[in-house]
């Protein structure tokens, strides 16, 4: 895929219909021969539309206009670049728990949760947010995080976790006013509900900072596991973080030969071909929730949306859906 062709598809396939700002912008660089040379100057993982966008709010540049958003990439090519290859997108994205959520509480509790490419870990405390499916809420603690949820039953209660760790390349500390700047820009410029959760997310963490390990989502995920209580179910889980590995193939052959459970919503790419999954609710782009492999629902990456079509094991060990 080429660069232009990474921008069309974000424009396409994220942006429309959620972000215009952004859409607008995908396909001003996807025109743009001079835009495109210069990320094409960047590694392969650092062109990403998400990065670019987010490290030119980070710099005060404009993102309204497609015009004034190209003159200052240009004009400020040396800064935009050098922040592009010493960040990463690391969208702590805490609407992601209200996907985790079903199958978290479906589990033998209580749970120890160890978050594979944590960001600054605000989706280790799935047990203190509040949820809304429809009508229907669970928990009573903030940031409230609504799912537009179809095909299941949402869960009576939370899950009971009594141990939390987060494994990342580069974690970030939400007492650091650098990283929580970084995190802030992240967050697409017309989503004011997702900035309002993560100030209210950031708030939980600070009261009772996670645990979050700097290591290698391969190398160091065993030992980390571990560590883990014995008289707890181990839940390794990961959301959206695997496009981002040199070889994801050997990451999840690890996950697979650690005990406990393995939960994740990755892109449909990444789902064992044995599966055979349903056509997803729309055009737009769409996660796989699984649990140990197993494919449950069709997530949005925002965790905005979950359409259930799997067989999931409640604590008593019937099948719900």
């Amino acid at each position: 895929m080429t660069v232009a062709d990474q921008y069309l598809d974000f424009a396409a396939s994220e942006a429309h219909g959620t972000s215009p700002v952004y859409e607008r912008l995908s396909y001003q660089v996807a025109s743009d021969a001079d835009l495109l040379d210069r990320l094409a100057t960047l590694p392969a993982p650092k062109q990403q539309p998400n990065l670019l966008f987010a490290v030119v709010r980070l710099l005060g540049g404009p993102v309204t206009d497609p015009a004034d958003f190209r003159a200052f990439v240009i004009a400020r090519w040396a800064d935009v670049s050098a922040q592009m290859l010493v960040r990463a997108t690391q969208t702590n994205e805490v609407g992601r728990c209200a996907a985790l959520l079903p199958v978290l509480a479906a589990l033998p509790q209580p749970l120890a949760l160890l978050d594979v490419g944590a960001s600054a870990g605000l989706c280790l405390f799935p047990d203190r947010y509040a949820y809304r499916y429809g009508s229907r809420t669970v928990g009573a603690g903030t940031p409230l995080l609504d799912c537009t949820a179809t095909g299941f039953t949402p869960p009576t209660r939370l899950p009971r976790v009594v141990w939390r760790a987060g494994l990342d390349l580069n974690p970030l500390d939400v007492t650091d006013p650098d990283d929580v700047a970084w995190l802030q820009a992240l967050i697409w410029p017309e989503h004011q509900h997702r900035r309002e959760r993560l100030r209210a997310a950031i708030e939980v963490a600070r009261r009772d900072p996670p645990r979050l390990v700097r290591g290698d989502a391969t190398a160091d995920l065993p030992a980390l596991a571990a560590q883990a209580p014995p008289n707890a179910t181990l839940v390794v889980y990961h959301t959206s973080m695997l496009y981002q590995l040199p070889d994801p193939q050997a990451f999840l052959a690890t996950v697979r030969s650690l005990p406990g459970h393995w939960v994740a919503s990755e892109s449909p790419a990444v789902v064992d071909p044995a599966f055979e999954l349903p056509a997803p609710p729309s055009q737009a782009l769409h996660n796989v929730l699984t649990l140990d492999g197993q494919p449950l629902a069709w997530v949005r990456g925002h965790g905005e949306s979950l359409t259930w079509f799997g067989a999931l094991r409640s604590r008593d060990g019937s099948a719900t859906r």
